[in-house]
């Protein structure tokens, strides 16, 4: 099968779309939404300058999502003063699967000259999540853990760092599951939150946010396409799952809305497009409604809790 827009052999069949792409043109097609995602959601403001650059804070976790989200920004921004790139990794303390993917971090940054830097758990919360997977004092996945700590991590870095703006690598399919349990859950205040948290109008959230506001430039990419544009780049990429993985809730959501694609090709972009107006209205009906931050009582954190829910869980393993 050829490519539709030239004779090159097709690589990809686009279903939702139609096209059958090439090499060139599948990239290109994920560079293009990545950079019309930056521009709409206003990510680089327009009082950006050489003098008074922003600095952008990317989660580089070493997996094809934060690589290929890494590797277009760099590409894009490379030769433009008003936007410094720094790439974090949080090491978890998980033995092989870590240092295999930290690996792959350090390649791609040092190939790109981005600042890279590196946090641990055993250094900011004298924890490792293969003794925490071991001796669960809670008895919940590991993930609930881990991702408590690594969003504790990303955000107090990023303050340090003084960013303006924190990037994930999250796809099209995260954030549709996302959308997904959210909406089954029945969690309105929640809904709310995550437009607030992502996907607000980043001018608003810049001057209200009380932590650096987060943006997710590839959600608009499927993540078969993410993959197979890691792979076409030979992008430096630790593909293997984590050996603690365990989300039951979400593994069910994903297969329920892969049929779904299967059979109606589009439902994904459909999904999310549909929650982020009813998450839109949410946060415009629960505007003001929301708990007041204070500090964590151990760890001074903003929080709307007396102890945050980090120290929370970090006692808990303690105790």
């Amino acid at each position: 099968m050829d490519c539709d827009r030239c004779d090159r052999a097709a690589v990809a069949h686009q279903a939702y779309s139609g096209a059958h792409l090439c090499e060139h043109h599948l990239c290109r097609s994920v560079e293009r939404r990545v950079r019309r995602r930056i521009r709409e959601d206003g990510l680089l403001p327009d009082d950006a300058t050489p003098e008074d650059p922003v600095t952008w804070l990317v989660g580089l976790s070493g997996g094809k999502d934060s690589a290929v989200l890494t590797d277009i920004v760099h590409d894009t921004f490379a030769e433009d003063p008003r936007v410094e790139l720094v790439a974090l990794t949080v090491h978890e303390g998980i033995e092989g699967y870590r240092d295999e993917s930290l690996a792959a971090c350090e390649e791609l940054a040092a190939e790109r000259g981005i600042r890279h830097e590196v946090r641990t758990y055993e250094a900011e919360f004298d924890v490792a999540m293969d003794d925490v997977a071991e001796d669960d004092p809670l008895d919940m996945a590991p993930c609930a853990y881990c991702g408590v700590f690594r969003r504790d991590v990303l955000a107090r870095y990023a303050e340090e760092f003084d960013a303006d703006l924190l990037l994930t690598g999250h796809n099209l399919d995260d954030e549709a599951e996302t959308a997904l349990m959210n909406v089954f859950e029945g969690d309105v205040a929640q809904v709310a939150r995550h437009f607030d948290a992502s996907l607000g109008p980043m001018d608003e959230r810049r001057e209200t946010d009380a932590f650096v506001p987060r943006a997710k430039p590839l959600r608009d990419v499927p993540e078969k396409e993410v993959a197979l544009y890691a792979r076409l780049r030979e992008l430096p990429v630790h593909f293997a799952e984590c050996p603690h993985a365990s989300e039951a809730f979400r593994g069910e959501v994903q297969d329920l809305m892969l049929e779904l694609e299967e059979r109606h090709p589009g439902t994904r972009h459909s999904i999310l497009a549909g929650y982020e107006e009813l998450a839109r209205l949410a946060a415009e009906a629960h505007r003001g409604d929301g708990p007041d931050l204070g500090e964590c009582e151990e760890c001074g954190a903003a929080t709307a809790r007396d102890v945050c829910r980090t120290c929370s869980l970090l006692d808990a393993l303690e105790a």
